[in-house]
């Protein structure tokens, strides 16, 4: 009896430190391990550079084999190898890019002028509580209003030029960014305000310093949002008398009967604005290099 349980203590002794050892190793491996900085659903999956390329190229394909096997009426849906004969033609007659750079200048000088707005109400509101009771049921209000709603005031205020099409453009760009620029003051920590005023900044430096840099991820969010729907009142803004652009182009494929103009215009849309969103996209994380948040793996480069 005293044999054994003297020879089991040294046994226990021995263990414990060997199982102390193994856990303090470890610990020092899991701390010497990179932190993943993917989500923890992906699994270690890292996404190729043409991921994203799978399915509109197989929808493609499946459109092209369904018009040639007579499965699809190509009068309703064209393949895709009409569409590309079809923009061929317009860029061989030197019509297609002039369309182009028409929507994108109208895209452009509208975003711009409806972001710089938003921005600068956004702060007021943000900011202010006076301004926020002056102002915000007023922008509720107007947010709800369809863009077409639009089209007949503004031809009877502006006429049927360049004006009202960018002003319409300005407006669908205001509201994403004007909302979201707002949730993101609101929803910067007091405690940071408080060490600013503190510090003795005054209104100016404390936009600069502290309210803009700490609102920048709603702004980039609202920024996405407002260039999305300014693509999207580009459309609407092109049917005020206009004879140049992508949305032309879909009024007049509609006019002329024309499927393949309309879905080739509809095809420049997308392009075009993923384009736009992309190098959008790319200034925010620039921007937004600082920022430690979670977020999924990038593509292999």
């Amino acid at each position: 009896m005293s044999d054994t349980g003297s020879g089991s203590l040294p046994a226990q002794a021995g263990a414990r430190p060997g199982a102390a050892a193994a856990r303090a190793n470890a610990n020092t491996t899991t701390a010497a391990r990179p932190a993943r900085r993917g989500w923890p659903f992906d699994h270690g999956y890292r996404p190729g550079r043409f991921t994203g390329w799978l399915l509109p190229v197989a929808v493609l394909l499946l459109s092209e084999a369904g018009a040639r096997l007579d499965i699809i009426p190509a009068r309703l849906l064209p393949p895709p190898s009409e569409l590309a004969q079809t923009l061929w033609s317009l860029a061989v007659r030197g019509e297609l890019l002039p369309h182009i750079w028409a929507s994108l200048a109208r895209v452009v000088a509208g975003f711009a002028i409806g972001s710089a707005l938003a921005i600068a109400l956004g702060l007021l509101v943000g900011i202010s509580r006076r301004a926020e009771a002056l102002l915000e049921p007023s922008f509720q209000a107007l947010r709800a209003i369809p863009s077409l709603a639009w089209i007949p005031l503004l031809l009877l205020w502006l006429g049927i030029d360049e004006t009202p099409k960018i002003v319409l453009i300005a407006i669908g760009a205001f509201f994403p960014v004007y909302l979201n620029l707002v949730a993101g003051i609101r929803d910067i920590d007091v405690k940071l305000i408080e060490v600013g005023t503190s510090s003795g900044l005054d209104t100016t430096e404390l936009i600069r310093h502290i309210l803009l840099p700490a609102s920048l991820p709603y702004l980039f969010a609202g920024l996405r949002g407002g260039l999305s729907l300014a693509w999207m009142f580009l459309v609407a803004a092109e049917l005020i008398a206009a004879t140049r652009g992508v949305g032309y182009l879909l009024s007049d494929g509609r006019e002329s009967s024309r499927p393949d103009l309309v879905l080739a215009a509809i095809l420049i849309l997308a392009l075009l604005g993923k384009l736009t969103d992309s190098l959008l996209r790319l200034l925010e994380q620039r921007c937004l290099r600082w920022r430690d948040a979670h977020r999924p793996a990038s593509p292999k480069s």
